[in-house]
């Protein structure tokens, strides 16, 4: 694969963690560069390791994870999603506020994230091409996509006060949502159902 098509093919698999680490960004409220760090560390390293699991798994693993890839992506960040609305509309008394720098948040952030890219890691065993290039394109993209995002989902979520939160969490289900529609219609289109 070339380093173009490399290149090209990373942003679009970075495109999801960076609008998620908009989305965490947002609910920062003190931002400091070891949470932004800790943030694109996470989403950088599951987007570079995930295609090497797709790699390995080869084709026995593609036809499991194929199928329900999207109803996985959907159903975790709506998940957060949802649970980022409802603590929002609790209220300053809610005890327990989403948290994206908490590690069990990040870590199924950046899982579902980065089931596109277990996906492409199949892609490059069919193909018998080299993923040792395209890994690290992929995982410094998203790195470096989502250390900015964090810091833009930041500094726009002092426009948003209070609302912060509602925003992040809607954002996350919009994202699951249109994967699982993109991926439901490219089904229909196939099949012809």
């Amino acid at each position: 694969m070339d380093a173009a098509t490399t290149v090209f093919l990373s942003l679009g698999l970075a495109t999801d963690a960076f609008a998620v680490a908009i989305s965490s960004g947002l609910a920062i409220k003190h931002m400091k560069l070891n949470k932004a760090l800790k943030i694109a560390l996470f989403f950088g390293c599951f987007q570079a390791l995930m295609p090497v699991i797709g790699w390995l798994a080869g084709l026995s693993f593609s036809s499991w994870i194929t199928p329900i890839d999207h109803w996985i992506v959907f159903g975790l960040l709506s998940f957060i999603g949802g649970k980022m609305i409802y603590e929002s509309l609790q209220g300053e008394e809610s005890e327990k506020k989403f948290n994206p720098l908490h590690t069990g948040t990040l870590i199924t952030l950046s899982v579902a994230t980065s089931i596109d890219a277990l996906a492409v890691g199949v892609g490059f065993a069919v193909l018998k091409d080299s993923i040792a290039q395209a890994v690290t394109a992929i995982g410094f993209i998203t790195f470096f996509l989502a250390f900015a995002g964090v810091f833009i989902g930041h500094k726009c979520g002092n426009l948003f006060a209070n609302k912060i939160e509602i925003l992040g969490g809607a954002i996350l289900i919009f994202i699951g949502s249109k994967i699982l529609f993109v991926h439901l219609t490219e089904a229909t289109i196939i099949t012809g159902q």
